[in-house]
């Protein structure tokens, strides 16, 4: 997750009630196990447990297909 700090990506993740939710985030940081970002679908900071994160991509700056 690191080399997407400060870059926005999409995730699906399962949270703490084990429901499983995408999201569009900006990564801000990431220690210990723990991203730090803001949800952009709120405008809320989270913060996420990495081993939660169960797929990730990058939004934008990829090929386009048709």
């Amino acid at each position: 997750m690191d080399k997407y700090i400060g870059r926005i990506v999409d995730i699906i993740y399962i949270d703490h009630n084990g429901k499983i939710t995408q999201r569009r985030i900006e990564v801000l940081g990431v220690k210990d196990g723990r991203v730090r970002a803001k949800c952009l679908t709120s405008g809320a900071p989270r913060l996420f447990n990495e081993e939660n994160i169960l797929a990730m991509k990058p939004v934008g700056g990829g090929c386009n297909a048709s």
